[in-house]
């Protein structure tokens, strides 16, 4: 016969103070967790949402991003022309791009020092390669002219990066015609011409080659046919792969970081609740030998006091929850360690997020309360009632 609930929660009610602290801790530690994998979400969902399986990413071998990889534009131009997994476009050309990649520093706006802001110079096969981009605001950039467009997120973080602006590049001025809105981290770069950026950053080479794959392609295959290649020697990653990629060292952060913080604080809010149901026993140990005396087994003690401190957990978990809830969709921006180059994103509190949180609130209630909850049911009958 199990204690009846209502039991539990009329004690909760009585000790409402205690209840009350119990609750707050549980739920700071779980507002900060929830915080850091909402944010580790979105800094990831940047990266994965956008990418394709049919598109596929040609580094230099041993190079892991584009700002590391370089290719001499006659190589490049020679896997566009003799490769025959690339898809052809409507005109029977190879639906592949050559693309330069760099990191350069640009002031924040407002006076908030520097950063890295990433330039990527493109062919008209970009655009085709990049099908749910789309111009915002402006017009897209002509091919062989000083324009360039620069993606949503830079136009409030950094300065020059409205349309109208000029953002000067070494000795060259580059105008901004347009906005451009796209899933991914392009919403994060600077876009102009593949050639005039070439000249205007010095960069005699590609940084990568971007194509979409033929029906049916094995990249695994292909891979590994390219890395022994004499000729043209080759990483291929698909987009999705290689965005992933780009999430590795500054996801992995986060969650060291949102783990530590949580292990601490959670070890904080676990002494809290045990000090709280220890309060408790205390307090009911002459209730807890009536109960026995009434013929509850140890089992149901143990329980019901195990019970009271996973509904401190789970409310802990609620308020934590509600507290973390506004950080959703708010923007931020980061440095990603794999480019150097400085991001925007947004806070996503997702459903996952939320259910990770609610989990981690309960099990700090279970161990808060397991000592608590034994003791409850080693109780001897007799020993209780002489208690007040």
């Amino acid at each position: 016969m199990l204690v009846p609930l209502s039991y539990n929660l009329r004690s909760l009610l009585v000790r409402r103070s205690a209840t009350l602290l119990t609750v707050l801790g549980i739920a700071a530690t779980v507002a900060v967790l929830a915080g850091f994998l909402a944010l580790r979400g979105g800094f990831e969902s940047l990266y994965t949402t956008g990418g394709r399986s049919d598109v596929v990413i040609f580094l230099r071998p041993g190079s892991t991003s584009e700002g590391e990889s370089s290719f001499p534009r006659e190589r490049a131009d020679r896997l566009i022309k003799t490769l025959p997994e690339i898809a052809p476009d409507e005109s029977g050309q190879p639906l592949a791009a050559m693309e330069t990649y760099l990191a350069v520093r640009r002031n924040k706006a407002g006076g908030g020092g520097e950063t890295n802001v990433p330039i990527r110079g493109i062919q008209p096969a970009s655009l085709k390669l990049r099908d749910r981009l789309r111009i915002a605001e402006g017009r897209m950039l002509q091919f062989g002219s000083d324009e360039v467009v620069v993606g949503r997120k830079l136009t409030e973080r950094i300065e020059n990066c409205r349309v109208g602006d000029v953002i000067q590049l070494n000795t060259t001025p580059f105008r901004v015609v347009g906005v451009l809105e796209c899933p991914g981290a392009f919403e994060s770069e600077i876009w102009g011409d593949f050639e005039r950026m070439s000249v205007a950053l010095a960069m005699p080479w590609a940084s990568a080659v971007t194509a979409r794959l033929a029906p049916d392609v094995d990249v695994a295959a292909l891979s590994r046919r390219l890395e022994d290649d004499k000729e043209v020697p080759a990483k291929v990653l698909t987009e999705r792969a290689y965005l992933l990629s780009m999430t590795q060292m500054l996801g992995g952060l986060l969650a060291v970081v949102g783990g530590i913080l949580g292990a601490v604080m959670g070890l904080a809010a676990v002494f809290t609740a045990m000090n709280t149901m220890l309060s408790a026993l205390a307090a009911r140990t002459h209730e807890v030998g009536i109960l026995l005396s009434l013929g509850f087994r140890p089992l149901p003690i143990f329980l019901s006091f195990l019970l009271e401190a996973v509904l401190l957990g789970l409310a802990g978990g609620v308020l934590g929850c509600l507290i973390a809830v506004p950080l959703h969709g708010v923007e931020t921006g980061t440095t990603n360690f794999n480019t150097f180059t400085e991001v925007a994103f947004a806070f996503q509190l997702t459903p996952p997020v939320l259910l990770t949180a609610a989990i981690f609130s309960v099990l700090l209630g279970l161990l808060g309360g397991a000592i608590p909850a034994w003791r409850a049911a080693r109780l001897e009958p007799t020993e209780a009632l002489r208690r007040r």
